[in-house]
């Protein structure tokens, strides 16, 4: 299985009066999230599912994406607000639904979630080591059986300004 670790598009800045999980994407951070989400339908990316925090910003930010016609299947997932825990997502919601292993799965959230989520199924650990800008993505590749803490493969690192 695939899962792609997408980061919401540039939102409205905290402390302007707006409730955190309120934020807004910005226009340019539609446009950007648009031309970042047709770039990965030209590469050849079809996601058979795109689960959500359901914070606006990465609601809004997964609405694009089904827009740009990456998939038709939208959910939303607590797990994916701020301070998700990988283990529970994995307990909770991805190993009751037994995908096959050609499932591509994308995954809209927020940092530092995302990236402590791809450290922990890389290395078991987060290390903050990695990077990921807003309305990028990782791509990592879960293993065939077992745990996949610890024992993934990251097949995809890329910020934005490379799809732009």
């Amino acid at each position: 299985m695939e899962l792609y670790l997408i980061r919401h598009g540039i939102a409205e800045d905290k402390g302007l009066g707006i409730k955190d999980e309120e934020r807004s994407l910005t226009k340019e951070g539609r446009q950007k999230t648009e031309k970042v989400a047709q770039k990965l339908v030209k590469l050849g990316l079809n996601f058979d599912l795109i689960l959500t925090s359901p914070l606006v910003r990465a609601r809004q930010t997964a609405e694009i994406l089904i827009a740009e016609k990456l998939s038709s299947q939208l959910e939303e997932s607590s797990h994916l607000a701020h301070d998700g825990q990988i283990s529970s997502w994995l307990k909770d919601w991805l190993e009751p639904r037994n995908y096959s292993q050609n499932t591509q799965l994308a995954l809209v959230g927020h940092e530092p979630d995302l990236t402590s989520w791809a450290e922990i199924l890389l290395w078991g650990e987060v290390k903050e080591s990695l990077v990921l800008k807003k309305a990028g993505m990782i791509g990592i590749k879960l293993p065939e059986t077992g745990s996949p803490l610890g024992r993934s493969q990251m097949f995809w690192l890329t910020p934005p300004k490379y799809l732009l």
